[in-house]
């Protein structure tokens, strides 16, 4: 049975403080994957999991108090409780609590396409040092499309 009277409130304190943590950690990882310095960025993954577990964490009993006041246990439930709130500053924390969110989704994006031109730049590297020539590379070093098979130059009489 459902209880609809929780004694606990419903709050999103933990998670908004865990994604100023997660904030901060993706920028620290950001700067040190600008300077590619690969010791820092394995030392800051470990922590960005354990993080990250903590979040999961947060949200889950975040959930579990909204289920248990008679909410969708879900980002529409929490939705629906803060829009039945009398209280403006609940409703603005929320919206900064949204945003905050959106904010580490795009700097976990920008860092992912960091860790992509890296990787691209690796293999590169690897494929000179192994010896893999350009014949196959699809663009010239002017960044111009290389065409495929023999091309025919001049007129055709």
């Amino acid at each position: 049975m459902v209880n609809t009277s929780s004694n606990q409130p419903v709050n999103f304190t933990q998670d908004t403080q865990l994604v100023a943590e997660l904030i901060a950690l993706l920028e620290r990882e950001q700067s040190h994957l600008v300077k590619a310095d690969v010791a820092a960025i394995e030392a800051i993954l470990e922590e960005k999991s354990l993080l990250l577990q903590r979040l999961n964490l947060a949200a889950k009993a975040r959930y579990q108090l909204l289920q248990g006041n008679g909410f969708q246990s879900n980002e529409s439930g929490m939705t629906a409780w803060v829009e039945k709130q009398a209280k403006k500053e609940i409703k603005a924390a929320w919206v900064n609590f949204q945003k905050s969110l959106a904010q580490a989704k795009e700097l976990n994006r920008l860092n992912g396409v960091l860790i992509s031109k890296h990787f691209n730049r690796n293999q590169e590297l690897l494929n000179h040092l192994q010896g893999n020539n350009d014949a196959n590379a699809v663009y010239g070093p002017d960044g111009q499309a290389k065409p495929k098979g023999p091309s025919r130059s001049g007129l055709i009489v």
